[in-house]
């Protein structure tokens, strides 16, 4: 489906991120992705992806970081010359990020979540719209739906993913699309090691008692970026089971 395509994914050394690079490559496509520290998950995601016989090029990057997020797009240009589909997904919850938290808290908070998305897709429109062509597929959260005094700046900045997202599918008119998935609660991430208690608590108010599935997540952005969602644009998907 996605042979002769190249995958830019940010965030792609595990979790959802991981499973979308996967997914991709099982579908044919060339993938680059970035990690910010974790280079052995980086290296053995590389490895499968090699394995199923596709082009892989792994990049280190902290994404807050303006001159990092230009710089990883130019390499991915270097190495393969386009860019047909951008899934930005680096980010994360912040201990203290709370109602009652700091301001330099919220403000890591919206760097790591909100302004770097905005930074890498800013260098990879303006490659978009020289081959007028491209599909973005942003990841928001439950929370950018809802708000959280719990997670309030990631709260914030994951509705403001959501409301770029809408802004982006504009830009790209008439020649691409761009889409955000709302995922609830995942088995990745924050989730890994999120105390007891809050976890029990989330697994009781939720319809099954489980977590979503990063490769259920990975499936839904595979689909918004494939042809078959061709004439959807500007939308943002809850991923609940």
């Amino acid at each position: 489906m996605f042979e002769g395509k190249v995958i830019l994914v940010t965030g792609g050394s595990s979790g959802i991120g991981a499973c979308a690079a996967l997914l991709f490559a099982e579908e044919g496509g060339d993938i680059a992705f970035s990690y910010k520290s974790n280079e052995a998950a980086a290296a053995e995601i590389a490895a499968k992806i090699k394995g199923l016989g596709r082009r892989v090029l792994v990049i280190q990057a902290d994404l807050v970081n303006e001159n990092e997020a230009k710089e990883m797009v130019a390499r991915v240009m270097d190495e393969y010359g386009r860019i047909d589909i951008l899934v930005n997904n680096a980010g994360g919850y912040i201990e203290g990020d709370e109602w009652n938290g700091t301001v330099e808290i919220w403000t890591r908070s919206l760097s790591q979540n909100l302004i770097s998305t905005m930074s890498v897709s800013k260098y990879v429109l303006e490659i978009f719209q020289k081959q007028k062509s491209g599909v973005m597929v942003n990841i928001a959260s439950r929370h950018g739906m809802t708000g959280d005094y719990f997670a309030l700046s990631y709260a914030a900045a994951k509705a403001g993913v959501i409301n770029i997202t809408q802004a982006y599918a504009k830009l790209l008119e008439p020649f691409g699309r761009a889409n955000s998935v709302s995922p609830s609660a995942t088995h990745a991430g924050y989730w890994l090691t999120a105390p007891q208690q809050e976890l029990e608590e989330t697994l009781a108010a939720r319809p099954d008692h489980k977590l979503v599935e990063p490769e259920t997540v990975a499936k839904k952005i595979v689909f918004l970026a494939s042809p078959e969602a061709r004439e959807i644009t500007g939308q943002n998907f809850p991923v609940t089971e």
